[in-house]
């Protein structure tokens, strides 16, 4: 049972206080996220500023909360077009097999053996970083990943009795994958992209702090960490640290999750 277990149950409050504060951020936190106030620039933590404040005055805290609303945006709809392709890709190649599997399965090859966050960076150095680009271009980076699992499922379902007899029926090869196969191979579909969730947060915040993901004036917390990286040096560690520490959280929170997920489903 999922309910009994550690990891699963602080996975899913560490994701439920993070999409709390996407989705309601906004209306609770003590300051603007947005707003510039010169005169208190690099306040350290302290009563009147939980978190201290920016190079620009900015709170800390309130950018912190606000920041998850990027993220829990762009990743779970990457997450979704990657989870898709990645489906469909790996349906048609495990179901035709032979030459399909063949051609298919060298292009995905190809694209395995590039770093995931170089092609990322390639191709959004070729459209430019916006929102709807790095949505697009992260789930398509990851569909080689999620095809590759649903290839092997597949590859153990289509010489079963229930494909040969609907096959015998006289139902088309679709018909076959959509609703015969897919319903039976959909627990690893979910742990894969449970898993991928996780890859998709740290690849977004790293592309964020390299400048190719959200754009400013967006308290993104890879945004963040990239526009107050230089004043490390300063002693000023409280620009950097809490949005660090928010994003590993929720990586941390969702990488729980996915294990607690493949457990289950496993027994």
């Amino acid at each position: 049972m999922l309910l009994r277990s550690p990891g699963f149950l602080v996975g899913a409050l560490i994701l439920l206080f993070w999409t709390t504060c996407a989705l309601f951020a906004p209306s609770f936190v003590p300051y603007d996220p947005y707003a510039d106030d010169l005169l208190n620039t690099l306040v350290p933590p302290s009563v009147e500023h939980w978190f201290g404040t920016d190079q620009l005055g900015r709170d800390v805290f309130s950018r912190v909360l606000v920041g998850a609303r990027d993220i829990l945006t762009i990743a779970p709809l990457a997450t979704i077009v990657g989870t898709v392709a990645g489906t469909a890709i790996g349906l048609i190649t495990g179901y035709f097999g032979g030459w399909v599997d063949a051609v298919i399965g060298r292009l995905l090859e190809v694209m395995l053996s590039l770093p995931l966050i170089i092609v990322a960076l390639l191709v959004l150095v070729a459209l430019g970083p916006s929102t709807p680009t790095v949505v697009v271009v992260v789930g398509l980076v990851f569909a080689p990943l999620v095809a590759r699992t649903v290839r092997a499922a597949v590859l153990t379902e289509r010489h079963l009795d229930y494909v040969a007899a609907a096959a015998v029926r006289g139902e088309g090869a679709f018909y076959i994958m959509v609703a015969e196969i897919l319903p039976n191979i959909l627990p690893p579909i979910i742990v894969e992209a449970t898993v991928r969730l996780g890859y998709a947060i740290f690849t977004i915040a790293s592309l964020s702090f390299l400048g190719f993901g959200v754009q400013p004036p967006s308290p993104d917390w890879g945004l963040s960490i990239a526009e107050n990286y230089g004043v490390l040096v300063g002693g000023y560690w409280w620009t950097v640290v809490f949005d660090t520490i928010a994003t590993a959280s929720l990586i941390v929170g969702v990488n729980l999750v996915a294990e607690s997920l493949q457990r289950a489903l496993a027994e």
